[in-house]
């Protein structure tokens, strides 16, 4: 059940209010939900909301058997808030980095990581609820993830993997994986004519097949051949092959089968590899990119936290040439 935004609101000024008036003092008992319900004629739910909310930012606890009490009167109005990522590297080093710069001093932040196993995200999400204003969730491919949302105890965000799904119930910033390969390629369609097939090279149970979907629409509609490949570590480079990588293990394989054939990139063959770094701009002489903006993704991010309205945001993506395509 969907309380009312507004009305749950109610029950925290009335808290803090009384805190602010020093009529409430740390150790203090406050109305019970049933209290509160007659009081503001509100549902059972509604007041929970609220009192969670209290809770989340650690200004009441409960007492099993005896009700709700203040815990804290240091009052703060800012955002407490529980941010989960699907692992840590450089991209969402940036990503985090960004949001804390533009997120404000008024928002403390907890940084967890699932590392793509759900039983990990789920116990995690469990432990979190009732301990925080704010939930930005960067789910990845989990299916299925409604339930647990629609059980957090504040406002939900969602990072990064979009779920057509839940558009339009929460906030979010994402990637559109399909139509930007679709563009990308499009983009770079010039430079690609010179080649003959196309691989997608990425671990199929992490990152998203509409990666996939993209090439294919791109392939059927620009007459190219195509192939889905997990690796691409023991393979023989074919003259005319164009790999699209997401690995940089996978990167640094293709160069190094490369030197041991004599081929060279940009030439010979192609590459594409998905997020930019500055290694990459001196890799082999450049290393043509897909990337989508982190830093950016991170700064909308702040911004929507500070927004009541639902907002679907499609975070832009860029394709760098340099010479290995």
């Amino acid at each position: 059940m969907k309380e009312n935004k507004s009305k749950y609101k109610l029950v925290v000024s009335h808290v803090i209010d009384r805190i602010a008036t020093e009529e409430y003092k740390n150790g203090d008992r406050i109305p019970s939900i049933n209290d509160f319900r007659t009081e503001y004629s509100l549902s059972r739910d509604t007041v929970f909301t609220g009192l969670r909310e209290l809770m989340a930012k650690g200004i009441i606890a409960s007492n099993h058997g005896v009700g709700y009490f203040v815990r804290s009167t240091k009052v703060q109005s800012g955002h407490h808030i529980f941010l989960l990522f699907n692992e840590f590297n450089e991209f969402k080093e940036d990503l985090f980095n960004s949001f804390a710069e533009w997120a404000g001093s008024d928002v403390t932040v907890d940084l967890y990581f699932h590392n793509y196993n759900r039983k990990v995200f789920e116990t995690l999400i469990n432990d979190a609820n009732n301990k925080y204003t704010d939930y930005i969730i960067m789910s990845g491919k989990f299916q299925g993830i409604e339930p647990i949302l629609e059980s957090l105890s504040g406002r939900v965000f969602l990072l990064d993997h979009f779920h057509t799904e839940l558009k339009g119930k929460y906030s979010s910033v994402s990637q559109n994986f399909e139509t930007d390969t679709y563009e990308a390629l499009v983009s770079g369609l010039q430079l690609i004519k010179k080649y003959k097939r196309i691989f997608m090279v990425q671990q199929e149970e992490k990152e998203p097949l509409e990666r996939y979907d993209g090439l294919k629409v791109f392939c059927e509609h620009n007459g190219f051949d195509h192939d889905y490949l997990p690796a691409t570590s023991g393979r023989k480079i074919k003259k005319g092959d164009l790999f699209i990588v997401v690995r940089d293990r996978d990167l640094v394989d293709l160069l190094k089968q490369a030197e041991l054939q004599k081929l060279l990139p940009g030439k010979d063959f192609g590459i594409i590899s998905y997020n930019d770094t500055p290694l990459k701009e001196l890799l082999s002489g450049g290393i043509t990119t897909l990337s989508t903006d982190f830093k950016l993704m991170g700064k909308t991010m702040a911004e929507l936290i500070k927004t009541k309205a639902i907002t679907t945001v499609e975070n832009p993506w860029r394709l760098e040439v340099r010479s290995s395509l």
